[in-house]
């Protein structure tokens, strides 16, 4: 399945808007303080998507480097989201704002950039009611 079946509801003229916005974007100066932006969260999925399938999917907005699924030890049935890794940042970048929020195999992808996993050490979320109190 490719991104173009995917994105079937959208005219051809939004199609080649979404292309050139995507080539358009220019680099953020705040994003090229990270290591890397190659690696995306893709939510959402249905049981039925495979590493193909997503690789296929993801495959028009650059070179995908790694497809990764998650699923559950037990059941050995997916968990719902997985990783897209692509060799640059800016096919990445794209393929993010084009399909974020669109449906595939029946469900709508949540995508976002994947933060690197941190091994040890305790991760800290800050907390806005937290913030709201300390002002009282």
């Amino acid at each position: 399945m490719n991104a173009m079946l995917l994105a079937r509801g959208l005219t051809s003229r939004c199609k080649q808007n979404l292309r050139l916005l995507c080539y358009s974007t220019p680099i953020s100066s705040s994003s090229s303080s990270f290591s890397s932006n190659n690696k995306l969260f893709v939510g959402g999925l249905s049981w039925a998507v495979d590493e193909k399938s997503l690789k296929d999917a993801f495959s028009s907005f650059g070179e995908v480097t790694e497809v990764r699924i998650m699923y559950d030890r037990d059941t050995g049935r997916s968990r719902g989201f997985g990783f897209v890794h692509f060799s640059k940042d800016d096919d990445a970048r794209c393929a993010k704002d084009a399909m974020d929020g669109k449906a595939f195999l029946g469900r709508p992808l949540r995508i976002s950039f994947a933060l690197e996993k941190v091994r040890g050490g305790p991760v800290v979320v800050p907390r806005l009611s937290s913030v709201e109190n300390a002002k009282d």
